[in-house]
């Protein structure tokens, strides 16, 4: 018994002694990895912190070139010429009255000779009539009265005149109503459709704009001439008569209209202000 404690005590020292050295080269392993980390850390940091210094140094000298190219201070005006707005309606106003000009000249013989008379030559009147989307009776009628007259288009381009249903398009674009135009211009090609003008009883002064600076772009006449629908229009007299104008600059002829007045409602020509012709109607 006595001889078994020195053994007992150095073996558990030996154990010891173990168990410190495991401990002590554990430690040291997780220092190192921890080392190992942190510098990975440092790294990172400072790599960022370098690219994000160089970005600042880069957008720092952008804005101080950009800055020495502009003006310190830009006013409303300076900001208006440099986009070209300040004059443009003045200029797309004079552009549009000089355009007419020219066209009104003459300076678009070339177009005009192709879609005017098929020998060139200018013609003596366009007549235009005004016509609406419900007044296809009235063109009806007034094709009557001409055929009653012996009156035909091919007639009347052959003495120089040409005549024309004038209508805009409907506010709807497509519709029936534009459907409809289309389909009797096909057949009757007695039309001249303004495309860029909306069809409504408050448009009517825009429409005369429009169909005479049309009228004047797609044929070279001496006269340009704006009835209405629902009148028998005389081609005989009215011939002879702007003939007879022939040579005056800048004449204009104003209402023409003549004979009796029809008051009674549902007649052939009905005049609705008949009462402003005077008690005898005529």
């Amino acid at each position: 018994m006595e001889s078994s404690l020195p053994l007992t005590a150095t073996s558990s020292s030996k154990s010891e002694r173990r168990s410190k050295s495991k401990n002590s080269q554990t430690t040291s392993k997780t220092s190192l990895v921890m080392a190992f980390l942190s510098c990975l850390a440092w790294l990172y940091v400072t790599g960022r912190l370098w690219q994000d210094a160089e970005n600042r140094m880069l957008l720092s000298n952008l804005l101080k070139k950009n800055s020495l190219q502009r003006p310190q201070v830009l006013t409303v005006d300076d900001k208006l010429m440099v986009l070209g707005c300040k004059d443009l309606k003045r200029r797309i106003v004079e552009a549009e009255m000089e355009l007419t000009l020219a066209k009104s000249q003459g300076y678009l013989k070339s177009q005009v000779q192709q879609s005017g008379s098929s020998s060139g030559k200018k013609l003596l009147a366009v007549i235009g009539v005004y016509s609406g989307f419900g007044s296809r009776l009235r063109r009806n009628t007034f094709r009557g009265s001409m055929t009653s007259k012996g009156v035909t288009l091919q007639k009347l381009e052959e003495r120089g005149i040409i005549v024309r249903f004038v209508i805009g398009r409907s506010p709807n674009r497509g519709d029936s109503l534009d459907h409809n135009i289309d389909e009797e211009n096909r057949v009757r090609k007695d039309f001249l459709i303004l495309d860029g003008h909306e069809e409504a009883q408050e448009e009517l002064p825009k429409k005369a704009k429009f169909f005479f600076s049309t009228a004047i772009q797609t044929w070279d006449a001496e006269f340009y001439i704006k009835v209405d629908d629902n009148i028998d229009l005389n081609f005989d007299v009215l011939i002879e008569l702007i003939k007879s104008r022939r040579g005056q600059d800048g004449a204009y002829i104003g209402c023409m209209k003549s004979g009796e007045v029809v008051s009674e409602e549902g007649k052939l020509w009905y005049e609705p202000e008949w009462w402003k012709f005077g008690d005898q109607k005529t």
